[in-house]
């Protein structure tokens, strides 16, 4: 049984098996934590996926996640698997996985930001089929993310465009199905979240609405059967009279 670590909170500037420096912490999850560290020997940048031993118990939960990645490396809103590597803390063997290291903030900070701390109607339906667009990329490879949320959504904005990247992959042995339409309802729940939540959602136009469906799970899987349902959806709908997709709406 391998020990239980809930945090590692690295400090700037430790190694990482005597290759990977610290630079900061990207952000923490249910397997582990997620740093930017610079490769000593070269000084190029990575991103280290650390995993919690109790929640890796012999290596599974990498070896899932760096295959899946491995698997799915042409879906562009995924970021780039390049390898492993392990080191010993507290008499333990930690092992990480290293991925290229993107740009970008993470969706709940950037919502944070925003006036209201909430985005606009077109912004929020902008960024939402730009996840919906790389979740559907995954779906058509017969996979799933299945932790779809606003820390797993990493945003950059460039231009009047939203560059993505999905992060924290997540498998088990459930339907690939279900887990598909989960990911549906998620998307539901992204949006709903990055326009203000339960206390804005009466006041939401109907074309958010029409997505959100009250986060009613059978509500939005009658509508939505698949992501590329949404997708359709969000690349073909007509706007309400006098809104017009302001980007002001709110």
């Amino acid at each position: 049984m391998s020990k239980t670590i809930d945090s590692f909170d690295f400090a700037v500037g430790r190694i990482l098996a005597g290759k990977y420096r610290i630079e900061r912490m990207l952000g923490r999850g249910w397997e582990g934590e997620a740093y930017q560290v610079t490769e000593v020997a070269t000084g190029v940048q990575r991103a280290a996926k650390v995993f919690y031993p109790h929640r890796n118990q012999g290596n599974r939960a990498l070896r899932t996640y760096a295959r899946k990645l491995e698997k799915l490396s042409d879906c562009s809103a995924l970021i780039r698997y390049h390898h492993t590597d392990t080191f010993r803390q507290s008499g333990s063997t930690i092992s990480f996985v290293l991925s290229e290291l993107v740009r970008g903030e993470i969706l709940e900070e950037f919502v944070r930001r925003q006036p209201g701390k909430r985005l606009p109607t077109f912004d929020a339906l902008h960024l939402l089929r730009a996840v919906t667009r790389g979740v559907a990329q995954i779906h058509q490879r017969r996979e799933y993310h299945g932790d779809l949320h606003d820390r797993n959504v990493l945003v950059w904005r460039r231009g009047v465009h939203f560059e993505i990247k999905l992060l924290d992959l997540f498998s088990d042995k459930s339907s690939t199905r279900e887990r598909q339409r989960d990911d549906v309802v998620d998307l539901a729940r992204l949006l709903f979240d990055m326009v203000g939540g339960r206390t804005r959602y009466v006041r939401q136009p109907p074309e958010i609405k029409a997505i959100c469906r009250g986060l009613k799970r059978s509500l939005i899987l009658d509508r939505f059967r698949s992501s590329a349902d949404l997708v359709v959806h969000l690349d073909g709908f007509e706007w309400a009279s006098g809104t017009g997709g302001s980007s002001g709406l709110s």
